[in-house]
């Protein structure tokens, strides 16, 4: 066996206590999400006079119900196992559960605390003990799964054969995409409706009614048919731009058609569970419209060539088709079958969730478009040859 033979092997072999950034990476985000949830709507700030920790007691709060508890208890066990993974191997065992306990438990104080300060939230001993179980929860199983998850998985040689080295952190950005779904939209894939919002905050500190889509779109109203090609457009473009954001990170020898497909699919399932919780069963279709229906055909046949391109053309037109999605979606006013919609729908119990999923559809395409900008970005990394050494050219 030759040196080159023995360093390609040294190098696809897995090695045992490896680090993840991908882990690291996605406790960011989750972490982000948990603030969102846990402090949205951010309006109403005020100091109420009460002591910060009065809540800190051992009264029963009066109003509680079982789905609170388990949502809380379910809510933090990610967090519980992102700290663990995010340590791993520097810290394992019993060290590593203790140490995303504490941080469970900080991260919770933090949320209730600041609640103290928010009129439509109210501190909770209960929120407090049931999200630090379930981070407790979560630190177990990322301890007892760390090894085998991060050195020696069959998704972890996935991960090696599929994906570029340097994809870590984009393909947590690119997971995010199908969840981005679960928020109801005004159009299949129109992430990064921001206006609509912006025009609101601006009504309230004015004082007045300013509508800034109105202002982008003086004269008549739209038509069926405009309203049409607007969905058509914001729906091709919103899938091409996600799934050559995903393409961008992947290898030559990749299943690319695969990894679309499944990708695709992925992201319509959790559109049609969404709609099918937050409104009714037989609402899990709403979003099948006319446009939607030829957006998609329409992004599946460029897809069809473009994930075959080279990377340097796909970062280039997914970040083109990002950007177009973002200008047609801010610029055409919503829907009116979709507002009849939203009449049917109570977010009731989902409230704390629904803010963070709406974080996440609006700020889905600017992260993407940061990422794909980035200066450092090592998308044209070349990848290095079979048979050469690492570091060798």
């Amino acid at each position: 066996m030759t040196k080159a033979d023995v360093a390609v092997d040294q190098r696809e072999r897995p090695r045992e206590g490896r680090g993840s950034p991908i882990a690291r990476a996605a406790l960011l985000a989750y972490l982000l999400l948990i603030v969102y949830a846990s402090w949205y709507p951010f309006e109403g700030w005020r100091n109420s006079g009460v002591p910060l920790f009065t809540f800190l007691n051992l009264v029963k709060p009066r109003y509680w119900t079982g789905f609170d508890v388990g949502v809380n208890i379910v809510g933090y066990i990610p967090l519980g196992m992102l700290l663990v993974l995010s340590v791993y191997p520097r810290v394992r065992g019993i060290w590593a559960v203790l140490l995303a306990s504490l941080g469970g438990i900080l991260v919770t104080l933090t949320m209730e605390t600041v609640q103290n300060f928010l009129p439509s939230r109210v501190p909770s001993n209960l929120d407090l003990i049931t999200n630090a179980g379930g981070c407790l929860v979560g630190a177990v199983l990322g301890a007892w799964w760390a090894p085998g998850l991060l050195d020696r998985s069959r998704l972890f040689q996935l991960r090696r054969r599929w994906f570029a080295p340097y994809a870590s952190q984009g393909l947590v950005l690119v997971a995010l995409w199908p969840l981005a779904q679960i928020y109801p939209q005004s159009y299949l894939f129109g992430h990064g409706q921001v206006l609509p919002i912006v025009s609101s905050w601006l009504s309230r500190w004015f004082d007045t009614d300013i509508d800034l889509v109105s202002l982008l779109r003086p004269g008549e109203a739209m038509t069926v048919e405009q309203y049409w090609l607007s969905e058509t457009i914001i729906t091709a473009c919103g899938m091409t731009g996600a799934v050559l954001t995903l393409m961008c990170l992947v290898r030559r020898n990749a299943p690319r058609f695969l990894l679309m497909v499944a990708f695709l699919a992925v992201a319509l399932v959790m559109k049609a569970l969404a709609s099918s919780l937050l409104f009714r069963p037989d609402n899990a279709f709403v979003w099948v419209t006319p446009g939607a229906e030829g957006g998609f055909i329409i992004g599946i046949i460029m897809l069809t060539g473009l994930v075959f391109a080279p990377q340097v053309a796909q970062r280039r037109l997914a970040v083109v088709t990002l950007v177009l999605s973002l200008i047609v979606v801010n610029t055409v006013p919503v829907n009116p079958y979709f507002v009849s919609t939203l009449q049917g729908w109570v977010q009731g119990k989902f409230l704390n969730f629904n803010g963070a999923a709406q974080f996440l559809s609006l700020t889905w395409p600017f992260l993407a478009l940061w990422f794909l900008l980035l200066p450092s970005h090592q998308l044209n990394r070349p990848e290095p040859r079979p048979g050469a050494a690492d570091g060798t050219p």
